[in-house]
C-alpha cells in the first residue's frame, strides 16, 4: 500500500523561473497544492526528502504547512531531461476514505513454462482505489504458464478495496515460444552441400 510521508512545507511567495532556480539552488522543490475547491497553495519542499519519496509510485504526502496538515497525492513531477532533478511538483488534496484513479505498476512473479517468454504487454494498469491504501504494485503469477497463454486486466487479483478502472480485456501479459537461434554451422553446411 502507498506509504503516507510526514514533511514539513514551506509557504512560498515569489514565483517564476528566477524564484524557483533559487529554491533548488538551497535544495528546495517548488510545488503547488489543488483540488476539491480550495484555492492553489504554492509550498517549497526539502529535495532530498522528496526524492526518495518520489521513488515509489502513486507516494501520499501527509504535509505540515504553518500547523496545517494537508493530506496529498503526486499527480505529476517535472524534471529536468538532462540532470533529472525535480524542477516541480503538482499535489492534488485528497482526504481519507476518498477513492482515487491511479496507474499501479505491473509486475511478473514466476518463470513460465521451458522454451517459453513472458511478455509484458503494459506496464501499468488504471485501478480506482482509497487515497491512502494505494497498492504499491500488481502482482500477476506466470509461473509454469505455457506458450498461448494470455493475461487479460480481468485476470488479475486485485488487492482488497481496489477495482478495475480501465478495460477489462485489456492484454497485460501473453506467454511467446522462444526464438530459435540460429546454428551458423548448420546454415554453411547447408549451404557447402548445395554448391
Amino acid at each position: 500500500m502507498a506509504e503516507e510521508n510526514t514533511l514539513t512545507a514551506e509557504s512560498r511567495e515569489k514565483f517564476g523561473k528566477g524564484a524557483a532556480r533559487k529554491l533548488r539552488a538551497v535544495g528546495k522543490v517548488p510545488a503547488v497544492i489543488y483540488g476539491h475547491g480550495t484555492d492553489p497553495v504554492h509550498v517549497a519542499l526539502p529535495a532530498h526528502d522528496i526524492a526518495l519519496m518520489l521513488r515509489k509510485a502513486n507516494a501520499i504526502l501527509r504535509l505540515d504547512l504553518e500547523g496545517t496538515m494537508h493530506l496529498t497525492l503526486v499527480k505529476d513531477v517535472q524534471k529536468d531531461p538532462v540532470r533529472q532533478i525535480i524542477e516541480h511538483l503538482d499535489l492534488i488534496v485528497v482526504r481519507q476514505g476518498e477513492r482515487v484513479q491511479v496507474e499501479v505498476p505491473v509486475h511478473l512473479n514466476g518463470e513460465p513454462f521451458s522454451g517459453t517468454l513472458a511478455v509484458l504487454d503494459v506496464q501499468t494498469i488504471t485501478l480506482q482505489a482509497e487515497a491512502t491504501h494505494i497498492p504499491e504494485n500488481i502482482v500477476l503469477d506466470i509461473e509454469g504458464a505455457e506458450e498461448g497463454t494470455q493475461y487479460h486486466a480481468k485476470d488479475i487479483v486485485l488487492p482488497t478495496g481496489s477495482v478495475l478502472a480501465g478495460d477489462e480485456n485489456l492484454l497485460i501479459a501473453s506467454i511467446i515460444a522462444l526464438p530459435v537461434a540460429r546454428d551458423e554451422d548448420a546454415d554453411a553446411a547447408a549451404t557447402g552441400a548445395a554448391e
